[in-house]
C-alpha cells in the first residue's frame, strides 16, 4: 500500500490499523520479552537468596557477600556500550540469543564456586556476559513502537524486574531446601536450575525475535506501512541541525545527567533487592516464608508501575511521573530505617518499591524521547552503565555498613538521598533542555 493510500484512508480506518499493529506486535514481542527479562533479573539478584545458606556453607562474612554481589557491576559497566552498539549493528536477534546463552551459562557455575575469590570471578563474569542485554532491549522496543506508546510498553516490559521477586522469591525459597539431592546444597541446585532458564531462551530468542518491521512475516502489508511511516517521521522530527554524532552523545552533558538519574534511582530497587532477605530473616522467619514475605512489596511495584505507565501516556506527561515517584521512594526509605517490627518494615519497603518502579517504569521515557539511530544505541547503553554502577554501590555500602555497626539503618539512610537527588536533577534537567539527536537517521 502507497503512502498516498494511507494519507487518504478515513480516520476510523487508521485507527483500525493502528490498533491491531500495536496489538499484534505487543502480542508477539512482549510476552518473550517480559519473561526473558524475568530470567536476567532472577539470575542477577538470586545471589541475595542463596546468600541465606551460601554464606554459611563457604564462610563468607556481609562485606565478602556485598563485594561479590556488586562486582557484577563493574564487569557490566565496562562491556555495556560495545555490547549495545554491536546489537545495533548486527540485529537484536542474534546478539540478543547470544547475551542469555552466555550469561545462562555463567550463572549455573556459580553453583560450584568454593571460595572468595570464585565467587568475585564468576560474578564479574556474569555481569561481562550479561551487558547490553537490558539496554538492547530498551532500543529495540524504539524499533517496533512510536514514541506515544512507550512509557505503557516500557512498564510492561521492565514489570519483569519485580515479577522476579514475586515469583523468584518463592521458587529460590523453594530450590533452598533441595539439600544434598544429587550430592549438591540447595543454593548450587538455586544457580543451576535458574541458569538452564536463560540458555533455553536465547536458543528460542534466535528463531522467534525479528529484528525490523520490514522482516516481520507476522504483519500484514498495512500494517507494516502504518508502522514504518510512523516511525520514520518520528525519526524525521527528531533529525535536525543540532544532530549529534556517537561520540558526542557519549559526552553530552543531558546524557551524562540522565545516567545519574539512572544511578539514583537503582540505587534505592537495588539496596532493597539485594537486602530484603536478610533484613526479612532477622524476624525469624523460614527460607519459604523468606521467599514469600520478600515477594510482597514487588507484588506492589508490579502493579504501580503498569497503572503509573499507563497514566502518563493518557496525561501525555513524562516528567512529574518520574520525579513524584522518585521522592516516594527516598521517604519510604527513610521510613524502613526507623520500623521496629516486620509490619511497618515491610509497609514502608512497599511504598519504597512502589515509588521505585513507578520511577523505573517511566525513566526511559526520557532518553527514547531525545537519542534515535545509532546515537541512541552508543547513549542508552551509556545511561544503563552509569546506573549500573549504583548496584555495586548500594549493596556494598550497605554491607559495609552492617559489618561496621551490625545494622543496615544508616545504609537505608544513605540510600535515601540518591533517589532524593535523581528527582532534583530531573526537574533541573527538563528545564530548557534541547534534544539530542542522532548524525545516522535510524532505520526502523
Amino acid at each position: 500500500m502507497s503512502q498516498k493510500a494511507v494519507d487518504s484512508m478515513p480516520d476510523l480506518a487508521a485507527s483500525d490499523i493502528e490498533k491491531s499493529t500495536i496489538r499484534a506486535v505487543s502480542s508477539r514481542l512482549l510476552p518473550f520479552l517480559i519473561v526473558a527479562y524475568f530470567t536476567c533479573v532472577l539470575d542477577r539478584v538470586n545471589v541475595s537468596f542463596a546468600a541465606l545458606t551460601m554464606n554459611a556453607d563457604l564462610g563468607f562474612t556481609p562485606l565478602v557477600y556485598a563485594w561479590g554481589a556488586g562486582i557484577f557491576f563493574i564487569g557490566y559497566f565496562l562491556l555495556e556500550v560495545p555490547s549495545n552498539i554491536a546489537l545495533h549493528r548486527f540485529g537484536a536477534r542474534r546478539w540478543i540469543a547470544r547475551i542469555m546463552v552466555t550469561w545462562g551459562l555463567i550463572s549455573a557455575a556459580t553453583a560450584f564456586v568454593t571460595g572468595p575469590y570464585g565467587f568475585y570471578t564468576v560474578r564479574f563474569l556474569l555481569g561481562v556476559a550479561e551487558a547490553g542485554f537490558f539496554p538492547g532491549i530498551i532500543l529495540y522496543l524504539t524499533y517496533w513502537y512510536p514514541e506515544k506508546y512507550r512509557a505503557r510498553v516500557m512498564s510492561a516490559f521492565i514489570v519483569g524486574a519485580p515479577l522476579s521477586a514475586v515469583l523468584g522469591g518463592p521458587l529460590c525459597g523453594f530450590l533452598l531446601e533441595m539439600h544434598n539431592i544429587g550430592g549438591f546444597k540447595g543454593w548450587q541446585w538455586l544457580f543451576i536450575v535458574e541458569g538452564i532458564m536463560p540458555v533455553l531462551l536465547g536458543l528460542v530468542a534466535f528463531f522467534y525475535l525479528t529484528d525490523k518491521p520490514a522482516s516481520a512475516r507476522w504483519l500484514s502489508s498495512d500494517q507494516k506501512t502504518w508502522l514504518e511511516t510512523e516511525l520514520a517521521d518520528e525519526r524525521r522530527t527528531k533529525h535536525g541541525v543540532n544532530a549529534l554524532t556517537l561520540r558526542e552523545a557519549l559526552s553530552s552533558p543531558k546524557v551524562l545527567a540522565l545516567g545519574f538519574v539512572y544511578f539514583g534511582l537503582l540505587a534505592g530497587l537495588y539496596g532493597i533487592q539485594f537486602w530484603l532477605p536478610q533484613i526479612v530473616k532477622g524476624f525469624g522467619l523460614t527460607n519459604i516464608q523468606i521467599g514469600f514475605v520478600s515477594a510482597v512489596p514487588f507484588a506492589f511495584g508490579t502493579l504501580a508501575m503498569l497503572l503509573w505507565g499507563r497514566r502518563s501516556d493518557k496525561a501525555k506527561e513524562r516528567v512529574w511521573h518520574v520525579v513524584l515517584p522518585l521522592f516516594l521512594t527516598a521517604a519510604a526509605l527513610v521510613a524502613s530505617a526507623y520500623a521496629s517490627n516486620l509490619v511497618l518494615t515491610m509497609a514502608a519497603l512497599i511504598f519504597a518499591s512502589i515509588g521505585g518502579f513507578a520511577a523505573f517504569g517511566l525513566f526511559w521515557t526520557l532518553p527514547t524521547a531525545y537519542l534515535t539511530g545509532v546515537a541512541a544505541a552508543g547513549g542508552i547503553a551509556l545511561i544503563n552503565s552509569i546506573g549500573s554502577l549504583s548496584g555495586f554501590g548500594g549493596p556494598y555500602l550497605i554491607g559495609w555498613i552492617k559489618e561496621t555497626t551490625g545494622s543496615t539503618v544508616m545504609g537505608l539512610l544513605v540510600l535515601a538521598i540518591l533517589p532524593a537527588a535523581a528527582a532534583f536533577t530531573v526537574l533541573v534537567l527538563e528545564k530548557g533542555a534541547q534534544p539530542v539527536r542522532s548524525e545516522e537517521p535510524a532505520t526502523a
